[in-house]
């Protein structure tokens, strides 16, 4: 994790260009481009939350301030966040939920994946329950196979890529089953949430920073599984320390000043993340080829009270203004700016 920080540059952010993009921001002029460095996924998650959430999202993607989404599709939203994806050309993937709402799987009455009353058992119970012992896998495959055929009922076609919502996607045993589902339908792409600058984030609460250390650690130990099936990530992954009102201006320079390190690494001494060496690809050991970076946020107009959710109603994430912040900072002339003038070029999962 604690890779290329000694050779970060002193003077890694030089004054800001103006905006770029073409009209109704569909990206970069790339003729006026330089020859890129990072090729960058940002990806809003959350995608059919809530309609205020999606229309924030789509306005996002519109201005260039992302290139990608992640839908939820047990979300009450999900059939109107499709329709918009597909109105707009958004390149979409698979936001896999075992922890929020309720199942898209019929057959799960009675199921360890869910409470009595038939919901998931929440970010923090789905983890308790899994380290208790109790949780029944081949409940949980029968869910995410579900979740692919819903979401290709709903697009039309099957994810570019698929993560999982609250990161449930890397913890213990879950991984081996989200891995081998992913081979069976053809997915190429995940995350693997380990973020190179994370251990500097002194601004970070305790419980938060406790809480992303096990993240961390079970996405690494998520590595070797995701490489025996055939699946692929981007190099590196960004998006822990920047959410909400910690996404700054100041901060994603940081954050993405570690990745643009990683790549001027390369091209010194050929020194590169053991996550891009344990993806074995002549591309990305390639000095001379953009290094690849996601990085996730969360993006959109505040949810109103009992309007959105996974069929409980938003939660209080969902209602925060954090999200409106997140979506005015991401299409902020200044970080526009900025991935233009150091090279970095947003893209998508399919790009990759």
């Amino acid at each position: 994790i604690n890779i290329y920080i000694s050779k970060m540059p002193q003077n890694l952010w030089p004054p800001l260009e103006p905006s770029w993009g073409s009209p109704g921001g569909h990206g970069p002029r790339e003729e006026k481009m330089p020859q890129a460095k990072v090729k960058l996924v940002v990806t809003g998650d959350d995608f059919g939350y809530c309609e205020r959430r999606n229309q924030g999202i789509v306005d996002c993607f519109k201005a260039g301030g992302i290139s990608n989404v992640s839908l939820l599709v047990n979300a009450v939203s999900a059939k109107h966040a499709a329709d918009l994806a597909k109105r707009y050309d958004i390149p979409i993937g698979l936001h896999a939920n075992l922890s929020e709402g309720l199942p898209v799987s019929q057959k799960l009455t009675g199921s360890t994946l869910l409470k009595k009353d038939g919901f998931f058992h929440g970010k923090k119970g789905f983890r308790e329950v899994l380290q208790s012992g109790q949780l029944n896998m081949s409940e949980v495959e029968a869910e995410l196979r579900a979740q692919v055929n819903r979401f290709c009922e709903l697009i039309g076609h099957m994810p570019d890529h698929m993560d999982g919502h609250q990161h449930v996607h890397v913890l213990p045993e879950v991984r081996e089953v989200f891995a081998r589902v992913l081979s069976d339908f053809g997915i190429t792409y995940t995350r693997v949430p380990v973020e190179p600058s994370l251990k500097f984030c002194t601004f970070l609460p305790s419980h938060l920073r406790c809480f992303y250390t096990q993240v961390e650690k079970d996405a690494l130990e998520s590595v070797e599984v995701f490489h025996q099936h055939g699946i692929r990530w981007p190099d590196i992954y960004l998006g822990l320390s920047t959410m909400g009102k910690n996404m700054t201006t100041s901060n994603l320079k940081r954050a993405l000043g570690f990745t643009l390190d990683a790549h001027a690494s390369s091209l010194d001494d050929g020194v590169i993340s053991p996550l891009i060496l344990t993806q074995t690809s002549d591309t990305a050991v390639n000095s001379h080829q953009p290094i690849t970076a996601e990085l996730m946020v969360h993006p959109g107009y505040p949810s109103h009270p009992q309007q959105g959710g996974c069929g409980e109603g938003p939660d209080d994430f969902s209602q925060s203004s954090d999200r409106l912040h997140e979506l005015n900072t991401l299409q902020d002339p200044q970080v526009l700016g900025y991935y233009r003038q150091q090279g970095i070029h947003l893209c998508a999962f399919k790009d990759l």
